[in-house]
């Protein structure tokens, strides 16, 4: 009788099926764990316009120039805009020109320090508090050096397209003359730098804002563009210069 007890509880009361260790639990998914934000990081930066590793705010340099470019001095930016705008009005409209204004600002500021320090000195007052107008000579040197190599390096890149030493330099500075030709027969000067500026604080704040959409449509755009000059170069200009080398043999 011991025996028939002992046996049915062996038998049935065994360890249920579901309760096991969780370290038998292994996830389909090995990537499961991986945050995604990794995944489109890495995608993105290898999409990046002409392999670069830099941001752009390292490209503008990295200081105040390219946090005013990039917008991260706000102030700074709106201040630029509503100043530029408010001269482009101004001359546009008042038809001032840029060296008339010039000058009667300046002939209202020296009068007024004039007429300050001479009735300063009659009431026995403190003259205007103006700082010590004087460069230095470090300041000089500079702006010295930094024109001459400038200046070295413009009138060399110009002996090598007066030589026709670099036909794709050539080329490039021909385009980039008639352009600004084009352009400045459609506009005058002034609207030109306001719009120009007007570029330089908008366009590159705009691309690092959606700096990976257009990176990649870009890419795919310039993907699309080689396999259409190739099929070109394929189909025709291969003809046409086959037919042009055989017209010479046969002269």
């Amino acid at each position: 009788m011991l025996y028939f007890h002992v046996l049915p509880t062996s038998l049935f009361h065994q360890p249920h099926p579901k309760k096991q260790p969780n370290s038998d639990k292994k996830p389909k998914n090995p990537n499961f764990h991986k945050p995604k934000i990794s995944n489109r990081s890495m995608e993105s930066s290898s999409v990046r316009l002409f392999h670069r590793q830099r941001s752009l705010h390292q490209i503008l340099g990295g200081g105040t120039l390219a946090d005013v470019v990039l917008w991260r001095r706000r102030n700074a930016a709106l201040g630029i805009l509503f100043v530029t705008l408010a001269a482009w009005v101004v001359f546009e409209k008042s038809g001032y020109t840029l060296l008339s204004f010039v000058t009667n600002v300046l002939l209202l500021l020296v009068s007024i320090l004039f007429v300050w320090a001479k009735s300063a000195a009659i009431l026995n007052r403190p003259p205007p508090p103006l700082p010590e107008l004087k460069i230095a000579e470090e300041v000089v040197q500079e702006f010295t050096a930094f024109v001459h190599t400038r200046l070295n390096s413009v009138l060399s890149v110009s002996q090598d397209i007066a030589l026709g030493k670099d036909s794709n330099l050539f080329f490039k500075v021909a385009g980039c003359l008639w352009v600004i030709s084009v352009i400045g027969s459609l506009t005058d000067f002034l609207t030109l730098g306001y719009a120009t500026l007007l570029i330089v604080l908008t366009v590159p704040m705009l691309y690092e804002k959606y700096e990976d959409h257009i990176d990649r449509y870009t890419m795919v755009a310039y993907t699309e563009a080689r396999q259409l000059y190739a099929r070109l170069d394929e189909e025709v200009l291969s003809k046409v210069r086959k037919y042009i080398l055989e017209k010479r043999k046969l002269s």
